[in-house]
């Protein structure tokens, strides 16, 4: 037997909408903005600073062929899939976890977009204290960040040892 979508957590997918949306116009700000291994001062501890990452997180494998373009992409795909069915599985009433889902699918989604159509990832976002700089990312990887750490979060606030009801 369905559910009405709206009941379940796929309510939530426009959350997805908007990040895939803020993710792409960052990008293409970006691409359109500065030259590659350009940087522009935003604050001073932080600046734009346009990179392409052929890896994962970190640059995770980023030297190793090319191949982690599509292995990364079909990881990129299986949780997507997943974090669906349990969106669908969830009720809309459960926020954390539908808006943690929606974050993770957005973001991974913005990635995979860039994968595919450019055969690495947009990164822009360069957090930095005198000479050390952390490993730069974009609003996409944000989205992921935050979505896993509402998932956290919920975990602490929602034990899974609840008493039986009688």
């Amino acid at each position: 037997m369905s559910k009405p979508i709206f009941s379940t957590g796929l309510r939530w997918v426009w959350l997805v909408l908007v990040v895939i949306a803020i993710d792409f116009a960052s990008k293409q700000w970006i691409m359109n903005t500065l030259m590659l291994h350009e940087s522009m001062s935003v604050m001073p501890f932080f600046n734009f600073f346009y990179a392409h990452n052929y890896g994962a997180a970190f640059s995770f494998l980023a030297d190793k062929g090319g191949w982690q373009r599509w292995f990364f992409a079909g990881i990129a795909v299986a949780i997507v899939v997943a974090l669906l069915v349990m969106m669908y599985r969830t009720a809309a009433s459960n926020k954390l976890n539908n808006i943690a889902y929606a974050l993770i699918i957005g973001g991974a989604l913005g990635n995979l977009f860039d994968r595919a159509y450019h055969g690495f990832v947009v990164d822009f976002i360069d957090f930095y204290v005198g000479d050390w700089h952390f490993a730069t990312f974009n609003i996409a990887d944000c989205a992921i960040c935050i979505g896993a750490a509402l998932i956290v979060l919920e975990g602490f606030l929602s034990p899974s040892g609840k008493p039986a009801k009688n």
